[in-house]
């Protein structure tokens, strides 16, 4: 299991909002199984096995394009841990319970 942190940024567009191509985004990861996702104001957390993930993260790049982005700017962080199993809401738990919050 993977945590991918991804940020998908269209350059080369009418405006400076993204919101819409974000949507986009957010609509081919609707439509996919074996995986969990997250927005967040900044990213999108992708949680799922990288044999799944590689190829979803072609796509997700390329859906600026489709909507008319000229040049698209993606960051990736991936966190590949292999000596246990850890999920997006283990680590937020694992954090909380080391805090005073």
């Amino acid at each position: 299991m993977a945590i991918i942190e991804i940020s998908i940024v269209p350059l080369g567009t009418a405006t400076t909002s993204v919101s819409e191509f974000v949507a986009a985004v957010h609509d081919l990861l609707a439509g996919q199984e074996k995986i969990r996702y997250q927005l967040t104001p900044m990213s999108t957390i992708i949680e799922g096995e990288l044999d799944t993930l590689w190829p979803l993260l072609r796509k997700l790049h390329e859906v600026p394009f489709e909507h008319g982005a000229l040049r698209v700017y993606t960051t990736l962080k991936i966190d590949d841990r292999r000596d246990k199993s850890a999920t997006m809401d283990d680590k937020i738990i694992s954090v909380r319970n080391k805090t005073n919050e």
